[in-house]
């Protein structure tokens, strides 16, 4: 009888026992899984010798996270620092020999050259990637966007010249159809979407308080 008697300490016994490599996800994110699905057009059930739905939607996800927004500017010659407008500084205007304009600096934002005509999804439909099956809070959405390395004076002053713009991972809390902005919060060294209190970030930020 003995024989099937359990230890007190049953847990960390079978801590011990590693067999070998494990396919469970030991990363902790606080982006749903389906978060980082591309859209396929490619019905559930194919014909014999096609490739599955799951096969091509994997190929698409390691094929987009092999991409680096950054280092496709870089290759066509675009700095990303550059695509923000900033103050106009007539003290320091580039003389004719640089090779730059001096009198026609960027000043466009690039809302101008925003098009949404072949997006994949709507932005309605990009935020409630955020939602998983039976849960009723929403996780945020992982992205990249370009915002400043210095958050006090991105905030006091969005176009200063001190600023330097970078393209930084970050969680999609929120859209705003008026505005047809994106509300984004920068992850931590972890890769985590958190508060000042290390709480997770759910529903847009929005708290049982208001």
């Amino acid at each position: 009888v003995t024989t099937f008697k359990m230890p007190d300490d049953f847990g960390s016994v079978l801590d011990k026992q590693v067999i070998g490599p494990t396919t469970e996800n030991l990363i902790k994110s606080d982006f749903p899984v389906q978060s980082f699905k591309p859209k396929v057009q490619i019905p559930f059930q194919g014909l014999p010798g096609q490739w599955s739905r799951k096969i091509e939607v994997e190929r698409r996800r390691q094929l987009y996270l092999s991409f680096d927004i950054a280092q496709l500017l870089a290759s066509k010659g675009i700095d990303s620092n550059q695509l923000m407008p900033r103050h106009h500084d007539p003290d320091n205007m580039p003389a004719i020999e640089e090779k730059k304009d001096p009198v026609f600096p960027i000043y466009l934002p690039l809302k101008i050259f925003d098009n949404d005509e072949y997006d994949c999804r709507t932005p309605e439909e990009w935020i409630s990637l955020g939602l998983e099956p039976g849960s009723h809070d929403r996780k945020p959405v992982p992205g990249k966007a370009l915002l400043p390395t210095d958050d006090v004076l991105g905030h006091e002053d969005p176009k200063s010249q001190k600023l330097i713009y970078k393209w930084i991972d970050v969680g999609v809390l929120d859209y705003s159809k008026e505005t047809e902005l994106y509300l984004v919060h920068k992850t931590d060294k972890n890769g985590l979407v958190r508060d000042e209190e290390g709480r997770p970030i759910l529903n847009g930020g929005i708290t049982p308080e208001g």
